[in-house]
């Protein structure tokens, strides 16, 4: 038996023009964080995202994002969200279970109110690996929170 390739497939579309985006920002590990911000700054208005339709949203620290993100997402005023935080692990069990709730609660999130949401909140052995990935993270999830709320446009 062949396969069909006669399916229509959705490539991606990296157009931010139309785009609403809402951020969550932990001040948890701040400084990673705000380069986490900067790089997700500057790739949403490279992709065409207009500075008036990003919203920042501040929150304490990993846990706080999901109730913040819940609002943003049943406001109706977001095409997608991005959550940018840092959990660096320490000395007891406590980095486990707010890496692991942090995560749960973000993808909650977005299966109850089909706003996509980018998880940009890094889990750390140490400070160091956050300051080697913050750039590259930051980019990375602008550019999957545009890829997606025109996705969830096109199906």
């Amino acid at each position: 038996m062949g396969t069909n390739t006669s399916f229509s497939e959705l490539d991606p579309v990296y157009d931010g023009k139309e785009i609403r985006v809402g951020i969550t920002m932990s001040r948890f590990n701040r400084d990673i964080c705000e380069g986490l911000l900067s790089a997700c700054e500057r790739e949403l208005l490279k992709l065409g995202v207009a500075k008036e339709n990003i919203t920042l949203i501040s929150v304490p620290g990993a846990l706080e994002h999901t109730i913040a993100l819940k609002k943003m997402a049943d406001s109706g005023k977001f095409d997608s969200l991005i959550a940018i935080g840092s959990i660096v692990r320490g000395e007891t069990y406590h980095f486990e279970i707010v890496a692991n709730e942090s995560a749960r609660g973000i993808t909650n999130v977005q299966l109850q109110t089909n706003v996509p949401i980018v998880n940009a909140v890094l889990t750390l052995n140490t400070d160091y690996q956050g300051y080697e990935r913050m750039m590259e993270k930051g980019t990375d999830a602008a550019r999957v929170a545009v890829e997606m709320a025109n996705l969830m446009k096109r199906i």
